[in-house]
């Protein structure tokens, strides 16, 4: 027999979801800004020749022009207001949980709860607005030795590290306003949409090259067949767990004996999300960025470096794949799965897996399970990350097409659903609720049986 939460969750409808006012109001909230994000995007930084520009970042699609166009909805490509996204938001968010999990003070920061997860989010936001002021500086700089300046100097510095720290920061407060008052989480969903509103665009000049021929009808459907593989594949990864059964025992309180209670404890396959895919992509893409914003001039350790190491290369997709598998058995074990912490967790609340004895022996249990899930967490982000690479590199698709991309799409869309689901079956429950408050006003109002 199903439980209430799964008939309520299988009666989910158009009319549930048009009764759930509280629903939709932060579902068009977070519509509306994230369309003001799209907006923004068109909005280029001031003194910038534009059609240099435009050729400028065609010849750099193989490096930055390629996965920081993706994650930045093509503002990059534009050289937006966002030309730099929510990534440094991002890389400081990062940096900080790293810290947050091998510095002591900081470590104690996190056990403080709401007050110690507020201090840490301000140091966040220091990060990112260090972060951003560096990578704008170093942007400035690249468009004037790039030629891409109307008036290189001084005042167009300023102006542009201005400009792009604003539009950063802007982000940063569009995705905590999501988060808090909108659906889904708001970082998140601005990396997704800038890479769902750049796939239309990418998609139709890789059909124009088919009907012109550079391209034959067998690559074009070949790539439409990998794409739905792949993200079946990731839907699937994503959603599969191993469950480690937890006991509690028999309690005793007054007169009264409760009966021992079991529940089990998830472990992802993938515990580490995109993050591993991100931190590798950003490191292997640094020596082309570099030679791309150096107006080409490469010295001969460089030009060595670019050739072994540049996008498609064999040691390219070696190390592509080290740095993933190193990233995510560094992030799982330090940040998203410690294992010291569950096992003090289970003890504290007295509860235990079977066989194992609670404490360090239930740590040893969990390092074990954990190492061994992760052999196939890491091989399994390594090959989404590789695929498209590899195919891309020999097939030649003229846009990026990357794991990277399909891992954010999945997660994110998967997260929004859910959350979309849990308002929905809170609305039926809190109607269940004001009806059986109703029903028992109505029966109070009846007189009872007369006393004999």
């Amino acid at each position: 027999m199903a439980s209430a939460a799964e008939q309520m969750a299988s009666n989910m409808s158009w009319g549930a979801f048009g009764k759930a006012t509280e629903l939709r109001q932060r579902i068009w909230f977070t519509l509306g800004l994230l369309i003001v994000y799209r907006l923004g995007t068109f909005i280029p930084v001031p003194g910038i020749e534009t059609e240099q520009l435009r050729i400028f970042m065609e010849g750099a699609a193989a490096g930055i022009g390629g996965i920081l166009s993706m994650f930045t909805g093509g503002a990059l490509s534009r050289m937006g207001i966002f030309a730099l996204g929510i990534m440094p938001y991002i890389s400081a968010s990062i940096i900080v949980q790293l810290m947050g999990a091998m510095y002591e003070p900081w470590k104690q920061l996190k056990k403080e709860g709401e007050q110690g997860r507020r201090k840490l989010n301000q140091y966040t936001r220091y990060g990112t607005v260090v972060l951003a002021t560096a990578q704008a500086y170093g942007l400035a700089v690249s468009l004037e030795a790039g030629g891409l300046a109307t008036d290189p100097g001084l005042f167009f510095r300023a102006a542009c590290i201005i400009t792009i720290v604003g539009g950063t920061m802007f982000l940063m407060w569009l995705g905590e306003q999501i988060t808090q008052r909108g659906i889904g989480n708001g970082i998140s969903l601005i990396i997704f949409v800038g890479i769902i509103a750049e796939i239309p665009a990418a998609a139709a000049q890789f059909l124009s090259q088919g009907r012109s021929g550079a391209i034959s009808p067998a690559v074009i459907i070949g790539v439409m067949l990998m794409v739905v593989a792949i993200l079946t594949f990731v839907v699937f990864m994503e959603r599969s767990l191993r469950k480690i059964h937890i006991q509690y025992p028999r309690q005793q309180r007054g007169m009264k004996v409760y009966d021992g209670s079991s529940s089990h404890l998830p472990i992802k396959v993938n515990p580490a999300g995109v993050i591993p895919a991100i931190f590798a992509s950003a490191l292997l893409l640094l020596p082309t960025t570099i030679s791309t914003f150096s107006g080409g001039s490469t010295s001969p350790i460089m030009s060595t470096i670019l050739a072994y190491f540049g996008p498609g290369q064999p040691l390219y997709l070696i190390f592509f794949s080290a740095m993933i598998i190193f990233f995510t058995y560094f992030y799982t074990r330090e940040v998203a799965f410690k294992t010291d912490e569950v096992a003090e967790n289970l003890k504290n609340q007295n509860g235990f897996i079977p066989g194992i004895r609670p404490g360090e022996r239930t740590k040893e249990y969990l390092d074990y399970v954990l190492t061994r899930i992760l052999v196939l967490g890491s091989g399994y982000l390594a090959l989404v990350a590789l695929l498209p690479e590899i195919l891309r590199a020999q097939l030649s698709i003229p846009f990026y097409f990357g794991g990277t991309s399909v891992l954010i799409i999945v997660s994110v869309g998967m997260d929004t659903i859910q959350q979309i689901q849990s308002h929905l079956l809170a609305h039926q429950y809190e109607g269940l609720i004001e009806k059986s408050q109703l029903r028992g006003k109505r029966g109070s109002k009846r007189k009872g049986p007369a006393r004999r």
